[in-house]
C-alpha cells in the first residue's frame, strides 16, 4: 500500500511527539507575547508618567513667566502676588524626575534644576527690588528671568517631544515583536494542524488495524491455524445453533466424524511436515465437498467432522457420508510425494438417533471406531447394535483426551528377590483419575484402547511418566528399575524403538533400568514384526519380558526366537501352588523351561509367606504380589521404600 509507513509505531510516536512539542511551542509564544505586551504597556505608562512631568515643569515654567510679566506690569501689591507664590513650582516635579525618571531623564533634571535654580534666584531678587523701590533693577531682573524662562521652556518642551518620541519607539518596537509572534503563531498553528491531521490519520489506521485485529483474533479463536476449517468450539456452538432451529422447525441435524487411515505412518515415515501437509488437503477436499450451509471443523489430530442441517433420514445421511468419503478417498501429492489418503466415517443424527449435541458427537464417535475396526468406510450409529454400557461409551469418547491432558497416573508394585527380599524393582500400573466417576482401574479402558488407535499414544503417556519418575527416584538417591507393560500397537510400529530412546535421553534414564513387558497374545498377531522391534528394544539395552507367559496362544518357538530376558509366571499358576502336586509341577516346568534358555523367572500374586517360601524353593528369583505390597502412588511408594526392611 502507498501509506503502510503511516503504520509504523515510530511515525505515530513521532507524531504524538511532534504535536506535544508544537502545542508546547505555542503555549510558550502566547505566554512571551503576553509577556512583551505587559512589558509595553509598563514601558509606555512608566514615559507617559515622565512625560506627564516634564509637562508639568513645562507649564510650570511658563506660569511662572506669565506671572513675571503681570508683575512687572502691576501697580499694586495683589497683582504682583501669583508671582511670588508661582516662584520654584516646578521644583517638586523635578525632584520626581530625579528619583524615577530614566538615567537621561535625571541628567536632563538635573541640568535643567541648576538653571532653574538660577532663575527662581532671579525672581526672588527682583521681588526683594521692587520691595525696594528699585525700578531699574526690577527691569533688569525681569529681563534676565526672561532669557532664562525661554530657555527652560525650550528645555522642558525638548524633554516632552523626546519622551513623546520613546512611546513611539516603545510602540514600534511592541508592534514588530507582535507581528513576528503571530507569524510565528500561524506558522506553529499551521504545523499543529497538519500534525493533528496526521495523528487523525494514524489513529484511524490504528483503529481499522485494531479491528482488522480483532476480526483475526475471533477468526482465530474459532478456526483451526493448520487447515483453515472450524475448530471445536465453532463447530459445539454451530451443533447448538443448528439443534435449536431443527427444535424450532423439527428439522434435523446428522454429523460425520472422520478419521484418517495410517496418519501416523506418515507422521511416523515423512514427518510432521507431510503430516501436516496432509492434514491440509484432507480440509480442502471437504471443504470442497461440503454445502455452503455445512461446517468443517477439525476436531484435532486427524479427526474431522461435518455438521450438516436439513439431512432428512439416516439413509441421507448415509449417501451423503459416501459423497465425502469418495471426495475424500485417493491420491495425494505431498511436495513431490504420493501419499494413498483414506479415513474412517461415523454418521448419527439428531433427534432420531441422538437426542442431543453430546449424544451426537459421543454416538458418531462410536460408529467411526466402528467403522475403522471393521474397514466399513460410512457406519452409521445403531443403538441395538451397541454393546457398550455408558461408562464404556464415555471411555471410549473421553479417553483420548484424558492422555492429552494428563489424567492418566500411576500406581507402582514393588518386586523383590526370593532369597534375600531385597527391593529389586517396580512394575507400573496405569490408572486413571477420571473428573467425575474417580479412579478408574486398567480394566475400565485398556481394552478399549487396544481396540482403538489408543493404546500407542497411551503407552508412551504412561513410559513417559515412568521414566519420569525413576529420575526422580534416582535425584532422591532410590534406585528402583522400572518395568512398563506394552501392547501389540507399539510391537507392530517399527518407529516406537526410536520413541523409547529419545524417552531415555530426555529423562538421562540408563537403559537397563527399564524393562518393557510383553503379552504371548501380542506376538502372536504379527511375529516378524513384533521380533524385530525387540530386537531394536533389547540393541538400546532396554530388558524384555514376556508378561502372563502360558495364558496366551504361543508355541514354545517363541521363547527361542524373540531376544527377552525375563518369564513372568501369571497369577492363575500361582494359585494353583497349594492346590496339589500338580500346580507345582507345572510353575517348577515353566521356571526349568525359563532357566534352560537363561531367562530369569518373576512370580506374579504372591499372596501369602508361604507362597513366597515355595516359589524361592522353586529357584524362582523375583516376586510380586499383595504379601510384599499392593500397587502404591509414587510418594507412598517412596515412602514405603525408605521404611522397607527385609523380612523373614
Amino acid at each position: 500500500m502507498r501509506f503502510t509507513w503511516l503504520r509504523s509505531r515510530a511515525v505515530a510516536r513521532a507524531a504524538v511527539a511532534a504535536l506535544a512539542v508544537g502545542l508546547a511551542v505555542l503555549a510558550g509564544l502566547a505566554v512571551v507575547s503576553t509577556q512583551n505586551t505587559a512589558r509595553a504597556a509598563e514601558r509606555i505608562a512608566s514615559n507617559e508618567r515622565i512625560s506627564q512631568q516634564w509637562n508639568e515643569v513645562y507649564l510650570a515654567i511658563s506660569i511662572e513667566y506669565e506671572n513675571l510679566v503681570d508683575f512687572v506690569r502691576a501697580d499694586s501689591l495683589i497683582g504682583r502676588q501669583p508671582l511670588i507664590a508661582s516662584i520654584g513650582s516646578a521644583e517638586a516635579n523635578l525632584r520626581w524626575l530625579n528619583a524615577h525618571g530614566t538615567p537621561a531623564d535625571v541628567q536632563r533634571a538635573q541640568e535643567l534644576q541648576n538653571t532653574y535654580g538660577g532663575y527662581s534666584y532671579t525672581l526672588r531678587r527682583l521681588v526683594d527690588a521692587d520691595d525696594r523701590g528699585d525700578r531699574a533693577q526690577v527691569l533688569r531682573d525681569a529681563e534676565q528671568a526672561g532669557l532664562s524662562a525661554s530657555a527652560l521652556r525650550k528645555q522642558a518642551a525638548v524633554s516632552v517631544a523626546r519622551k513623546r518620541l520613546e512611546i513611539g519607539a516603545v510602540l514600534q518596537d511592541t508592534q514588530r515583536t507582535t507581528d513576528r509572534l503571530r507569524v510565528a503563531v500561524e506558522v506553529f498553528s499551521a504545523v499543529d494542524l497538519g500534525l493533528v491531521l496526521l495523528c487523525a490519520v494514524v489513529l484511524l489506521m490504528y483503529q481499522r488495524r485494531t479491528e482488522r485485529q480483532s476480526a483475526e483474533n475471533r477468526y482465530r479463536a474459532s478456526h483451526d491455524g493448520l487447515t483453515g476449517v472450524a475448530n471445536r468450539d465453532l463447530m459445539v456452538e454451530r451443533t447448538d445453533a443448528m439443534i435449536a432451529a431443527a427444535d424450532r422447525c423439527d428439522g434435523t441435524v446428522g454429523l460425520l466424524l472422520l478419521d484418517l487411515n495410517r496418519f501416523k505412518e506418515v507422521n511416523d515415515t515423512l514427518g510432521h511436515h507431510y503430516g501436516d501437509l496432509l492434514l491440509k488437503v484432507v480440509a480442502e477436499r471437504l471443504t470442497g465437498a461440503a454445502r455452503s450451509d455445512d461446517v468443517v471443523a477439525r476436531l484435532g489430530g486427524d479427526e474431522f467432522a461435518v455438521l450438516l442441517p436439513d439431512v432428512g433420514s439416516t439413509a441421507d445421511l448415509m449417501s451423503i457420508g459416501e459423497r465425502f468419503l469418495t471426495a475424500l478417498n485417493g491420491i495425494a501429492d505431498l511436495d513431490g510425494i504420493s501419499v494413498d489418503v483414506s479415513a474412517s466415517i461415523g454418521a448419527s443424527l439428531y433427534p432420531r438417533v441422538s437426542s442431543s449435541a453430546t449424544e451426537l458427537l459421543q454416538h458418531a464417535d462410536i460408529a467411526m471406531y466402528a467403522a475403522k475396526r471393521g474397514h466399513l468406510g460410512v457406519t452409521m450409529y445403531n443403538p441395538e447394535a451397541d454393546d457398550h454400557s455408558f461408562e464404556r461409551l464415555s471411555v471410549l469418547g473421553e479417553l483420548r483426551r484424558a492422555i492429552e491432558t494428563g489424567e492418566l497416573e500411576l500406581h507402582y508394585q514393588p518386586k523383590v528377590r526370593t532369597h534375600t527380599r531385597e527391593l529389586c524393582g517396580v512394575e507400573a500400573l496405569v490408572r486413571w483419575r477420571h473428573p467425575t466417576r474417580g479412579l478408574l482401574g486398567p480394566d475400565k479402558f485398556i481394552p478399549v484402547a487396544e481396540q482403538s488407535d489408543l493404546m500407542l499414544p497411551l503407552t508412551e503417556a504412561v513410559l513417559a511418566a515412568a521414566l519420569a519418575q525413576h529420575r526422580a527416584w534416582l535425584n532422591d538417591g532410590l534406585r528402583l528399575p522400572v518395568a512398563v507393560n506394552v501392547g501389540a500397537a507399539c510391537l507392530l510400529d517399527p518407529g516406537f524403538p526410536d520413541r523409547v530412546a529419545l524417552l531415555l535421553r530426555e529423562y538421562a534414564v540408563t537403559a537397563g533400568q527399564l524393562t518393557v513387558e510383553i503379552t504371548e497374545s501380542a506376538m502372536v498377531t504379527d511375529a516378524a514384526r513384533a521380533a524385530a522391534t525387540l530386537s531394536a528394544l533389547r540393541e538400546l539395552g532396554v530388558r524384555l519380558s514376556i508378561d502372563d507367559f502360558g495364558t496366551g496362544y504361543s508355541s514354545m518357538g517363541y521363547l527361542q526366537t524373540m531376544p527377552l530376558d525375563e518369564l513372568k509366571i501369571d497369577r492363575q499358576f500361582t494359585a494353583k501352588l497349594r492346590s496339589g502336586p500338580s500346580g507345582r509341577a507345572i510353575v517348577g516346568a515353566i521356571v526349568e523351561l525359563a532357566h534352560a534358555l537363561s531367562l530369569d523367572v518373576v512370580v506374579e500374586g504372591v499372596e501369602d509367606e508361604e507362597t513366597l517360601t515355595t516359589v524361592a524353593g522353586l529357584h524362582c528369583e523375583i516376586a510380586q504380589g499383595y504379601h510384599v505390597c499392593r500397587p502404591l502412588p509414587a510418594d507412598a511408594l517412596a515412602e514405603w521404600a525408605t521404611k522397607y526392611r527385609v523380612f523373614a
